[in-house]
């Protein structure tokens, strides 16, 4: 703990002896991701790195692999780069305002995406209505367990933005249906399929009459699809994702197993969004305080052309 605070505090003082240095011009942008072991990620990577070749711009990335002091590091580190936007998604919600907070000092553009960190927002934050479509999700597993059932959350990282965004709108969900009884409920750290694995599978031998599992990730729905396969419970539990991932996908368009649904984000949207959005702001040029590209609820009747063509 004493060696986290010490990088957060040698951070923040170089930062503090920088002049400000805002391009007119973005040739070179950094951005830093989370996790590049999550599919949703490197999708919005994609994106990025894409479109940034398209206009000619280098792309520096860094993946904190879910580590808050991994990622102030690495940020310093951009920020001795000649980077002139930063594209920042929080590995956390510890110490997320750092980074922002680093590339301020430097006059660099910051562009949030899927996350913002608190009391030190960016110049816009690019990320999926993830409140409405989260409930969308649940209403979808619920209607089609009939409005009743006893039902599971598998959470993403306590505390961050699609965190508490997809708990508020599942929440909508349960409480507008008074037969449906949210009996247990865990956080992941990764929001990884093994973690959906490890989490479900407590989950179903402490409640074997589970009926739904709400994952707040693909991975995590993956995972307690595969704890319930395991479980022989496939007939019975009905399990919902978020995400839109190319796995999950793939799993929905087989039309079989019991995970059913999930919202399809517009990522690689979402990394091409964040580029055109930092050419804007060192240009001096407005941008929205918010910009919400709409995630689609996703059976098995409309993956196949998610999977043909992801947004």
């Amino acid at each position: 703990m004493k060696t986290y605070k010490k990088i957060i505090a040698a951070a923040l003082a170089s930062a503090a002896l920088a002049g400000p240095a805002l391009a007119d011009d973005v040739n070179k942008i950094g951005l830093a991701v989370p996790n590049l072991q999550a599919d949703f990620f490197n999708q919005i990577k994609l994106g990025v790195e894409n479109y940034g070749k398209e206009k000619g711009i280098e792309v520096i990335v860094v993946d904190a692999k879910n580590d808050t002091a991994t990622q102030v590091s690495q940020v310093q580190d951009l920020m001795t780069q000649g980077i002139d936007a930063f594209i920042y998604i929080p590995a956390g919600a510890a110490a997320a305002a750092v980074p922002t907070r680093l590339a301020r000092a430097e006059g660099i553009p910051v562009i949030n995406v899927d996350r913002t960190p608190e009391g030190a927002p960016g110049d816009t934050f690019i990320a999926g209505e993830s409140v409405e479509s989260a409930y969308q999700v649940c209403k979808h597993i619920i209607d089609l367990a009939g409005g009743e059932g006893k039902m599971a959350m598998i959470h993403g990282q306590k505390g961050t933005t699609p965190e508490v965004d997809r708990t508020k709108g599942c929440m909508r969900a349960i409480e507008e249906n008074p037969n449906v009884e949210l009996v247990t409920e865990q956080w992941s750290q990764m929001w990884s399929p093994d973690e959906g694995f490890s989490i479900a599978q407590n989950m179903l031998q402490a409640h074997p009459d589970l009926k739904l599992i709400f994952g707040q990730a693909d991975g995590l729905a993956m995972g307690a699809a595969k704890a319930v396969d395991v479980a022989g419970l496939s007939d019975q539990v009905i399990i919902g994702g978020y995400d839109g991932d190319v796995a999950a996908l793939e799993y929905l368009a087989k039309c079989e197993g019991p995970f059913v649904a999930t919202a399809t984000q517009s990522t690689q949207m979402m990394g091409r969004l964040a580029v055109d959005s930092a050419i804007k702001v060192a240009a001096g040029e407005s941008v929205p305080e918010r910009q919400t590209p709409n995630a689609v609820l996703t059976t098995c009747e409309n993956a196949p052309q998610f999977v043909e063509n992801h947004p």
